[in-house]
C-alpha cells in the first residue's frame, strides 16, 4: 500500500497528467471549433460545403486515433509541417473529435421545434437573433451531456498520443513499470488517477446541468441568474403564488353587434384605407396547388374569418401574408408594401426580410401556441421586443406585464411554457404577437390544439381585440358561432380558391354557394352531436 501510494505522488507520473491534460484540451477546443465549421457547413444550404463536411466526418470517424496521431508527427514533416509531439497529438486529437462534436452541435440545433423558429420570424427576428437567443440556449442546455461524454472520451483517447513518444501519463507508467517490474502498483496507480480525472469531467459536467436547469427550487445563488435565459417559475415560489390573486377578467362578455351596429360599422370600415391585399395568388407543394389564383382585400379594422375544409388553403394564406411561405406567383401587399421584395422586385434577404416584417408590423397566432420553451410568459413577450424592436429591458417588461394583465395571466408571469395549460400558453402567445401593436394580427387556427373546456377563454380574448380594439384581424377557424359573432365578413375557400365571400352575418345564414351550405351544415351538427359539458 506505502509503495502505491508513493507512485500517487510521484513527480514524475504527475508530469505526466499535465501532458496528458494538454493534449486533451487542445483535442477539445480544436474540435469544438473545427465542429462549429462542420455542423455550420451541414446544416449550409449550399450542397458541396455541406458534401465536404460529409466527407471529412466519414474519413476521420472512419479511420482509427492511433494512425491520424502518426501520420501527424510522421507525414506531415514531408510536406514541410513539422510539429511538437504534444502539438501533433492535440491536432490529431482535435480532428477526430470534429465530427463528433459538429454532430452533437447540429442534434441540438435541429432538436428545437420548427414552431418555435417560425414564430420568431413571425416576429421579425434575424436568423442571427434566432441563433442567439432561441436556438443556442436551448440547444446548449441538451448538448451538455453528450459534450461531458465527449469530453471523458477524448481525455481517455489522449492516452494514444504515447505512440509518437508523448511523455503522457500512460507512457510515464508503462517506462516506470518496465524499470522496476512493479507492474500492477504502477498501472493501478495510473488507472485510479485516470478516474479522478474523468470523475472531475463528469462532475462539471452535472453542475452545469444544475445549474443551467431551468425547474431548480433553489434560491442560492447560480450560473442560469446570469444567463439570459435564466427562469424562475410560480410553482418554485408557492409562497409569492399565494399572495397573487388570478387575474382572469371578470367582467362581461362584449355583446354581439346588433344588425344596424353592423352595417355602421360596415359603412365606417369601407372608407378606410386597404390593409392587406392579396391578388391572383398561387402556390403549389411538391406539383399539388393549395392556392389557386385566390384573390383578397381587407381594410384597415375589418375582421375577416376564414373558413374551409382542412386543405383549403387558409393556413397556406395566412403564411403568404407574413412571408413565411413563398409563392409561385401572385402579388401580396401589406400596407401598400410588398413583403419580402425590394423596390426592384427582386426577393430580399432572409435577414432583410425579418427587419421589413417588424417595421410592417404583422402579428401571428399559431395553432401549436410555438412558445419559446426556455423562457418565462413575461420573457417570451418582453424578449422580442427587446431583440427585435431595440425597446429597454424596463419598457419591455412593463409592457409584457400589462399585456398578461390584459390577458388573465398576470399572476402566471414567471412561468414556463410547460407549467401552463394549453389555453394559458395560447393567451400568452396572443399577448406577445400583440405587444409591438402589429397593423395586422393574423390567427391561425387559434382553438384547433386546445381542449374544448379551454376554447373559450382563448376565444374571449379575441372577441374583446376584434370588438373593443378595432384591429384588424385575419382569422382562419372553425368556430362558426364565434366567427359570426366577431367577423366582418367571411370568406369560404375550397380548393385553394374563394367559393363565397360576404358580411359574415349573411354568409353564415344564408350561403349562396352549395359547397358552403354543405359545409356549415356539417359544422352546425357536429357542434350539436357535441357532449354538453
Amino acid at each position: 500500500m506505502s509503495l502505491f501510494l508513493h507512485y500517487l505522488s510521484m513527480p514524475y507520473l504527475l508530469q505526466g497528467i499535465e501532458l496528458t491534460l494538454q493534449v486533451t484540451a487542445l483535442g477539445l477546443g480544436g474540435g469544438l471549433i473545427l465542429g462549429l465549421i462542420l455542423a455550420w457547413m451541414q446544416l449550409s444550404r449550399l450542397s458541396l460545403l455541406s458534401a465536404f463536411a460529409r466527407g471529412y466526418t466519414v474519413i476521420f470517424r472512419g479511420t482509427p486515433l492511433i494512425l491520424q496521431m502518426v501520420f501527424a508527427y510522421d507525414a506531415l514533416p514531408h510536406i514541410g509541417i513539422k510539429l511538437p509531439a504534444v502539438m501533433a497529438a492535440g491536432l490529431a486529437l482535435a480532428c477526430n473529435e470534429a465530427p463528433f462534436i459538429a454532430e452533437m452541435l447540429r442534434a441540438g440545433v435541429l432538436g428545437v421545434e420548427r414552431g418555435q423558429l417560425l414564430a420568431g420570424q413571425a416576429l421579425g427576428m434575424t436568423p442571427a437573433v434566432l441563433m442567439r437567443r432561441i436556438i443556442a440556449p436551448q440547444a446548449i442546455r441538451t448538448m451538455i451531456p453528450a459534450f461531458g461524454n465527449e469530453a471523458v472520451s477524448a481525455l481517455k483517447n489522449s492516452s494514444l498520443a504515447s505512440v509518437i513518444a508523448v511523455q503522457e501519463l500512460t507512457l510515464r507508467s508503462t517506462q516506470l513499470a518496465s524499470s522496476t517490474f512493479d507492474f500492477f502498483s504502477i498501472f493501478f496507480a495510473s488507472g485510479l488517477i485516470y478516474l479522478v480525472l474523468t470523475g472531475a469531467v463528469s462532475a462539471i459536467q452535472l453542475a452545469l446541468e444544475w445549474l443551467l436547469d431551468l425547474d431548480r427550487t433553489t434560491k442560492q445563488r447560480k450560473l442560469a441568474h446570469y444567463l439570459p435565459w435564466r427562469r424562475v417559475d410560480l410553482l418554485t415560489k408557492p409562497e409569492l403564488a399565494e399572495k397573487i390573486a388570478p387575474a382572469i377578467a371578470t367582467e362581461p362578455s362584449p355583446l354581439p353587434l346588433t344588425q344596424a351596429e353592423r352595417a355602421k360599422r360596415a359603412a365606417t370600415i369601407a372608407r378606410n384605407n386597404v390593409a392587406v391585399e392579396v391578388m391572383d395568388l398561387h402556390k403549389a407543394y411538391h406539383g399539388n396547388a393549395v392556392l389557386n389564383g385566390l384573390g383578397l382585400t381587407v381594410r384597415i379594422g375589418e375582421v375577416i374569418a376564414l373558413l374551409g375544409p382542412s386543405g383549403s388553403g387558409k393556413s397556406t394564406l395566412l403564411r403568404c401574408i407574413n412571408h413565411l411561405e413563398t409563392w409561385d406567383s401572385g402579388t401580396v401587399r401589406v400596407g401598400g408594401r410588398r413583403l419580402g421584395f425590394g423596390d426592384d422586385g427582386k426577393k430580399l434577404s432572409p435577414r432583410a426580410v425579418a427587419n421589413e416584417r417588424a417595421e410592417i408590423g404583422v402579428g401571428m397566432v399559431f395553432q401549436q401556441f410555438n412558445l419559446f420553451g426556455h423562457l418565462t410568459a413575461k420573457e417570451n413577450i418582453a424578449g422580442p421586443l427587446r431583440w427585435v424592436h431595440g425597446m429597454g429591458r424596463f419598457e419591455a417588461e412593463r409592457r409584457a406585464l400589462e399585456l398578461l394583465d390584459r390577458v388573465g395571466l398576470s399572476h402566471r408571469a414567471d412561468a414556463l411554457p410547460r407549467h401552463l395549460s394549453g389555453g394559458q400558453q395560447q393567451r400568452v402567445a396572443i399577448a406577445r404577437a400583440l405587444a409591438p401593436n402589429p397593423s395586422v394580427l393574423l390567427l391561425d387556427e387559434p382553438t384547433s390544439a386546445l381542449d374544448p373546456e379551454l376554447v373559450g377563454e382563448v376565444l374571449e380574448v379575441i372577441r374583446r381585440l376584434a370588438i373593443d380594439d378595432g384591429l384588424t384581424m385575419i382569422i382562419s377557424t372553425h368556430q362558426i358561432r364565434f366567427a359570426d359573432e366577431v367577423a366582418d365578413r367571411i370568406a369560404f375557400l375550397s380548393g385553394g380558391v374563394i367559393l363565397e365571400e360576404g358580411p359574415a352575418h349573411q354568409v353564415l345564414t344564408n350561403p349562396r354557394h352549395p359547397v358552403t351550405a354543405r359545409f356549415l351544415s356539417v359544422m352546425d351538427a357536429e357542434r350539436q352531436a357535441e357532449p354538453v359539458r
